[in-house]
């Protein structure tokens, strides 16, 4: 049996990455004409185009497309077991790259990560905030936090614990307009969808008893971001949905009040999203470790 060419399977990922033979030539401290020839020599043994070259533009073909997150595996699989090698001989050091939604991300898991740091003076933590879905293979993170259900794909997820949410406005706000006891009278208000989410414009309730409800508030304010709402909603503007993290403290100091309390939001698990492989560095496994240990119920 032919052994696959590990080199030109890597070289192939990192022109991906880099978007260009000479950035990932010089990434890896070779010459363009050896990423050149490794990826002729991957194109030729499995006898199909992996670029659209012109004298402008690079483009991965179909099939390209279709092997690059193979390639980001057998590149990653590599980097870890040289790394996971040489950590076990040594102290855990280097870059722990980690990815978090913007809101949790500052207020949970920033403080976790610092006293990750002070335990481990030669980690380097390389910390992505974003709302957005990362796609943990193409951003070349270790791990991302995600709060959501998980569909099931070939990344492995671990949950911590689960995220409650409340339905909440200022106390001026229900004294004006009055506090709903029903998902129905939701339509009598105005309402603030967190967009970053699928189907926002729908708010699902449910209680003791089986019986469910879908309701689709009016909206008086839309925003990727729940920590943007949080000026408005103190100000009596209108009701929102949004997480404990984000409006535990206003609850505990009465400038927000939890509406519905009766018809509680299903919650939503945090999860500590990884690649398909257990085979990681020590320093990424105790930084999880840590992470997993300080976020649990």
């Amino acid at each position: 049996m032919r052994l696959p060419d590990f080199e030109a399977w890597a070289m192939f990922a990192a022109v991906v990455e880099h978007r260009s033979f000479t950035d990932a030539a010089r990434a890896m401290s070779v010459s363009k004409a050896t990423v050149s020839k490794a990826i002729s020599r991957l194109e030729q043994h499995l006898d199909t185009s992996l670029f659209s070259r012109t004298s402008r533009r690079l483009a991965l073909t179909e099939s390209g497309r279709r092997l690059a997150d193979h390639a980001a595996r057998i590149m990653s699989e590599g980097v870890a077991a040289e790394e996971a090698a040489r950590d076990e001989i040594s102290e855990l050091a280097g870059i722990v790259r980690l990815g978090a939604p913007m809101s949790f991300g500052l207020k949970k898991i920033a403080p976790v990560l610092a006293d990750f740091m002070a335990l481990h003076p030669a980690i380097v933590v390389d910390l992505h905030l974003s709302d957005e879905r990362i796609d943990l293979v193409e951003s070349g993170l270790d791990a991302t936090l995600r709060i959501a259900a998980m569909p099931d794909s070939s990344l492995r997820a671990r949950r911590l614990c689960d995220v409650m949410t409340h339905y909440v406005a200022s106390p001026e706000y229900l004294d004006r307009k009055g506090r709903p006891t029903h998902p129905s009278q939701l339509s009598e208000h105005d309402c603030f969808l967190y967009t970053n989410i699928p189907n926002p414009e729908t708010w699902r309730f449910s209680r003791a008893g089986g019986e469910t409800v879908a309701v689709q508030p009016r909206p008086r304010m839309m925003s990727n971001s729940g920590d943007a709402m949080l000026a408005a909603l103190r100000a009596g503007v209108g009701i929102a949905r949004l997480p404990d993290f984000i409006v535990g403290e206003d609850l505990q100091n009465k400038t927000l009040e939890a509406i519905l309390l009766d018809w509680p939001s299903p919650t939503v698990g945090l999860h500590l999203v990884t690649p398909p492989s257990r085979l990681r560095p020590a320093r990424v496994d105790a930084c999880l470790d840590y992470l997993a240990q300080a976020l649990a119920p």
